[in-house]
């Protein structure tokens, strides 16, 4: 079995969930005329984003923590491929209720990200690109954007509560 390429095509879906959230983010920017009235699980996506490209960034060209095991000497610490596949799919997971109303159809969303997030840790391993370490690091940093996301959208709605009981 071809993991390395597994692991790239579920890296593409990914990105391609990915480029729809920004997509629908984009027309209800322009079609609601002003980007305050975005869903703010839309806007707030670009937070945990931009912490991974920061994270891989740091990981790539200042620290470099590890090589990959296959001896090629390029960096491996932490896996990018486990790192933006969990944290894509952990943030989908979060604003799917937003958009999808039926929770069969979500629930089976939510089994298929979880399998693919799997393969995509295993394939790694098994494709000799990174080793359970990274896999494992990259798993905690998703965590960490993930959540710092979560987080950052709740205060978000309890600032926009507050301000509607103002007006």
């Amino acid at each position: 079995m071809q993991w390395e390429l597994i692991t790239n095509i579920i890296l593409a879906i990914s990105i391609i969930t990915l480029a729809i959230f920004a997509i629908l983010g984009l027309y209800q920017w322009i079609t609601r005329k002003s980007i305050k009235k975005v869903d703010i699980q839309l806007l707030w996506m670009l937070l945990p984003l931009i912490l991974m490209v920061i994270t891989y960034f740091v990981f790539d060209k200042l620290i470099i923590v590890a090589t990959r095991p296959n001896g090629s000497g390029e960096p491996s610490f932490p896996s990018t491929h486990v790192m933006v596949v969990t944290t894509i799919f952990f943030i989908t997971t979060i604003i799917l209720p937003k958009y999808i109303k039926s929770n069969a159809l979500r629930i089976a969303l939510e089994f298929m990200m979880i399998i693919m997030i799997s393969l995509t840790c295993v394939g790694r391993i098994y494709s000799n690109m990174h080793t359970p370490v990274d896999v494992i690091a990259a798993l905690a940093f998703a965590f960490v954007f993930s959540e710092i996301y979560f987080v950052a959208i709740r205060q978000s709605k309890k600032q926009r509560k507050t301000k509607k009981l103002e007006a």
